[in-house]
């Protein structure tokens, strides 16, 4: 492609630019990973020969809208002001670009140890919170003039060495413009047909995967498959073979389904002659890894208000988060069902009146309600819950068309607030919320269950000063510690409310702090708490059954002696039938387990089947268990068909 005093001299400059400063990102990721990605020198190897060639896919993306300017610029124009100008100001605009995602890429590796994925899609969209949040973490201000010059720095390395001159002054035929503009269209036509993200995706070491990507074009390739279509990506079964799977695990004693063979939907009926009908406060915190607890073993005493509630309660101990993102909780959670490939549905379209929690509380004559310290127009979730039969409370600031919900919104106001950052108000603050809404709606006489949302545990851990003995924004210990003081002191207000006798209080996380690891499912980055305190009974009991976030509420429905009709995959765990196993998933990959055998299905309709070691940080390769298979197929598939046909409606 190069050519002295060719107008593609400093295309080929810019090649050789990208080519260089991605080799120092991949290089920083890798030397920052090293220890514990476990990479072989061919592993290393192969990161640098796979990266090479998504780097140089990226550069002819961002090359090609310059090299048909190129083309079509007439010979007359190329070294006139006007040329220059425009050749000056565009590439400026493409470093900077270009600077700004490879420095972007650090804090992302940080939090999720992964190039651009669909987080990155998503958070482009909230640009309030996320650019908020980027400012409460970093000195952004710094950061955008050091950008700044770190670009004029590069322009002045091109004027060094003449590329531009070379360009202005060249004078390249008609014929040559054609074929070297020729080769870089062919060669972006032929990445864009046979290139993707799979091609990285082939080993088990997820770090070499992720190391073997280039950011920008695993943004690109996020925004594009955002949504996987089971059936086009997945293994799949006949349809009515799957659903005797699913309806067999799910058939038990007191189970009578009333639908057709292709449909999950039944009546359950309680065995339990005590009918309860308790407040229920469902606490989901942020970010809360199960190995933050004292109770589940940590030494640095961060968590004494929720250890204190975990021995005083009925306990999970082996559940495990469907996802990794908030959204995806609040689907597991609401929904009972197991993650579905690409987004959560709690962001779809047509994700109305579907049957969820909300709908078996409405059944019982209890009023619901969704209580944020933030915007819920964020991730949707006001929209999904408004349309789903929940009231919201929020700390809302704007409206949008996909806003439009059938129930109440009430704006927390500012002289409720005491603290707040990117991501909302603090814990304390929520709290207050939350029992201003249970005072009233006791005084009304009116059950009540509140989906309370927090926001604490989330960069940039700052919260109020003064309240624990770690100083605000200093880190996740920090974070954690106030979030378990903040529920600490809630549950301490509450206990002296006429209705808390009669309320019963669920703490869960909505995913772990990480799910980075060697390996694409992580199992103990799954692993999640989740107490039900204040129950009527002979408590505190423990949980040891491996179980999913989407078990929680038809465990608690049974534990309340409630006969309801469900269309939940999830089921109660307390049942003599319950069969332990778990959902587990990435955007991509969809894992069951069952004790130390995970089952993942991934694109291309690829299956493979893992032992989990004991500390469930390790996998090794077994022979395919078909049985698991059929049932992992089975979940999976049954879920999609269902939320796709409209078979999950009300």
């Amino acid at each position: 492609m190069y050519m002295k005093n060719s107008r593609y001299t400093l295309l080929w400059g810019f090649f050789l630019f990208f080519w260089i400063a991605s080799f120092l990102v991949r290089t920083a990721l890798l030397v920052w990973s090293f220890s514990k990605a476990g990479l072989t020198f061919g592993d290393v190897a192969g990161v640098y020969l796979k990266g090479f060639l998504f780097d140089t896919a990226t550069a002819v993306f961002f090359s090609l809208p310059y090299a048909l300017y190129l083309l079509l610029l007439p010979q007359k124009l190329l070294q006139t002001a006007l040329n220059r100008w425009v050749t000056a100001i565009g590439f400026f605009l493409i470093i900077l670009i270009i600077l700004f995602s490879f420095f972007a890429e650090f804090p992302f590796w940080e939090e999720y140890e992964s190039r651009f994925n669909f987080i990155a899609v998503d958070y482009l969209v909230y640009t309030y919170e996320v650019v908020n949040n980027i400012n409460q973490s970093y000195p952004l201000p710094v950061l955008i003039i050091g950008m700044l010059l770190l670009s004029a720095c590069v322009m002045v390395l091109f004027h060094k060495f003449q590329l531009f001159q070379q360009t202005f002054q060249s004078h390249t035929s008609v014929m040559k413009r054609l074929v070297l503009t020729g080769v870089l269209v062919v060669a972006g036509v032929l990445f864009l047909m046979f290139l993707s993200n799979s091609f990285a995706e082939t080993h088990t070491n997820r770090y070499k995967n992720e190391l073997s990507k280039a950011g920008i074009f695993s943004f690109f390739a996020a925004f594009k498959n955002n949504e996987l279509d089971y059936d086009t990506f997945y293994r799949t079964e006949n349809e009515t073979k799957i659903f005797h799977i699913v309806r067999k695990e799910l058939s038990e004693p007191d189970v009578e389904f009333t639908s057709g063979a292709n449909s999950i939907r039944r009546i359950v009926h309680s065995t339990d002659s005590l009918l309860q009908k308790p407040n229920v406060i469902l606490v989901v915190i942020e970010s809360l890894s199960a190995d933050f607890m004292g109770y589940f073993g940590n030494t640095k005493k961060i968590t004494p208000s929720i250890d204190s509630l975990a021995y005083n309660s009925l306990i999970f101990t082996d559940l495990y988060s469907t996802g990794t993102r908030t959204v995806r909780g609040m689907e597991a959670l609401t929904l009972c069902i197991p993650p579905t490939p690409g987004n959560s549905i709690v962001r779809r379209p047509n994700n109305r009146r579907l049957f969820n929690i909300g709908t078996v509380f409405q059944e019982k004559g209890y009023q619901s309600v969704f209580i944020y310290g933030g915007d819920g127009y964020f991730d949707n979730m006001n929209a999904f819950f408004g349309n789903n039969g929940f009231d919201i409370i929020d700390r809302g600031r704007k409206m949008s068309v996909g806003d439009k919900f059938t129930g109440t919104r009430t704006t927390i106001p500012d002289s409720e607030v005491r603290f707040e950052n990117a991501w909302g108000i603090c814990d304390e603050d929520l709290y207050r919320a939350a029992i201003h809404d249970a005072d009233k709606k006791h005084r009304l006489g009116h059950p009540f269950f509140q989906f309370v949302m927090t926001t604490s545990n989330h960069r940039p851990y700052t919260y109020p000063d003064g309240k624990i003995d770690i100083p605000s924004g200093s880190g996740r210990d920090g974070a954690v510690k106030y979030t378990d003081y903040a529920l600490g002191q809630f549950i301490r207000q509450i206990q002296q409310k006429p209705w808390f006798e009669n309320t019963v209080i669920m703490v869960v996380a909505d995913h772990c702090a990480s799910s980075a690891g060697k390996n694409e499912i992580n199992v103990s980055k799954y692993h999640i708490p989740c107490l039900i305190y204040n129950l009527k009974g002979d408590y505190p009991k423990t949980i040891g059954k491996q179980c999913s976030q989407m078990d929680v509420f038809p465990t608690l429905f049974a534990l309340l002696g409630w006969s309801y009709e469900s269309n939940f995959f999830g089921r109660n765990v307390l049942s003599d039938n319950f069969s332990p196993r778990t959902f587990v998933g990435t955007y991509q990959q969809l894992g069951y387990l069952q004790n130390d055998s995970l089952l993942i299905l991934s694109p291309q309709q690829r299956a493979e089947m893992y032992l989990v070691n004991a500390e469930k940080t390790e996998l090794t390769t077994i022979d395919m268990d078909n049985s698991l298979l059929d049932k992992a197929i089975s979940y999976y598939q049954a879920a999609c068909r269902l939320f796709k046909s409209g078979g999950m409606k009300e």
